[in-house]
């Protein structure tokens, strides 16, 4: 994953929390109703008494755009209809995946009052496509997608690398969520790594996730959190191996038939930061959505995708070449990539 702009990362002069917050419409619809020509003095004069109320401190001129007009979603437009085409198009070999991920915006979306952020863990091993997946979902859902500044990257290697300093990064975490969000409650946060957070920094997190109005005086609740994780991947490509060698048809897998293996090696693991936060028992994760192992001509696909981005002529022995030169477990009959198609950019050069 790309690591966080200095703009949004924790550890860099976090948003200042008292910053003016999320946008409201106010009492716009009602006096839209009076009709256009009385509606434009009567708006005029609410929002020069609304401004005369307030403090000068906190003046923001965000705030009368939208009182004006009101647009208050923050860049937020979201695209259902062309995230799922791309899903079906782009992503290679995870229906389990599209299914999820469509199913968790879409309820979402649909609540216009959500009782709380949609909160998604993306779980499976390297080069699967959680991180494709993440930024794909973002994109069809905010202007700019990743570079929008309504979305917020994050990495505990990246922002939080001395464990002698964890007090410290608890409070720049918090500053870094809640000043987000006090600037605009449609925001997004990708957590990568998650596996390796420190239970301290979950544990901070986790006042933004759950079912309450406001949160250290903000309005959190249309906010997405979305936590990425290889950790359970090992347990997912095991259970994905037996349920082949039943002759399970790929399609056919269900969420039903990889939670236990998520479970054991992410909810019930000593070693797992998730197991030692809260995150679990109270239920705060809304969608978890598990990245089954590649085969061989998933790869190749990728192979063929990699070289069309790159402009490069896509020639079946190119293809063959790349994908043959990855490896794949088990040793037997080698049946998944042990690194998914995450190698496939670098080894194209070597076949040309």
């Amino acid at each position: 994953m790309t690591s966080a702009s200095s703009d949004h990362a924790p550890s860099v002069s976090p948003p200042r929390a008292g910053h003016a917050g999320s946008c409201s419409a106010g009492g716009a619809g009602a006096v839209a109703a009076m009709g256009p020509a009385a509606a434009a003095p009567v708006l005029a004069l609410t929002v020069l008494m609304a401004a005369a109320a307030r403090p000068a401190a906190t003046w923001d001129l965000r705030a009368l755009r939208c009182s004006f007009s009101g647009d208050c979603e923050c860049g937020f437009g979201p695209d259902l209809r062309g995230l799922e085409f791309d899903l079906a198009v782009n992503l290679v070999g995870q229906p389990l995946v599209r299914q999820q991920v469509m199913k968790g915006v879409r309820e979402f979306l649909e609540n216009r009052n959500p009782v709380k952020p949609l909160v998604m863990s993306f779980q499976g091993s390297t080069g699967t496509g959680k991180t494709y997946v993440s930024s794909m979902l973002v994109h069809y859902l905010f202007q700019g997608g990743l570079r929008s500044p309504y979305v917020h990257q994050f990495s505990p290697i990246v922002h939080f690398p001395h464990a002698e300093q964890i007090e410290q990064y608890k409070e720049s975490l918090k500053s870094w969520i809640q000043g987000n969000l006090t600037n605009c409650g449609r925001s997004a946060f990708l957590f990568d790594e998650m596996d390796k957070m420190h239970p301290g920094l979950i544990d901070v997190i986790i006042p933004f996730l759950g079912p309450s109005w406001v949160v250290y005086g903000t309005n959190y609740r249309k906010a997405i959190f979305i936590f990425i994780s290889n950790a359970g991947g090992e347990l997912i490509n095991e259970m994905t191996l037996d349920l082949w060698r039943a002759r399970r048809d790929r399609e056919e897998i269900s969420l039903q038939d990889l939670e236990p293996a998520i479970s054991r090696a992410v909810f019930e693991n000593p070693q797992s930061g998730f197991w030692q936060s809260g995150i679990i028992n109270e239920h705060l994760i809304d969608i978890v959505v598990p990245f089954l192992p590649l085969k061989h001509h998933h790869v190749k696909q990728c192979v063929t995708s990699e070289l069309i981005q790159q402009g490069l002529e896509v020639r079946p022995g190119v293809v063959q070449e790349v994908a043959d030169s990855i490896l794949y477990f088990p040793e037997e009959e080698k049946i998944f990539s042990s690194t998914g198609c995450k190698t496939v950019a670098s080894r194209i050069s070597f076949f040309l």
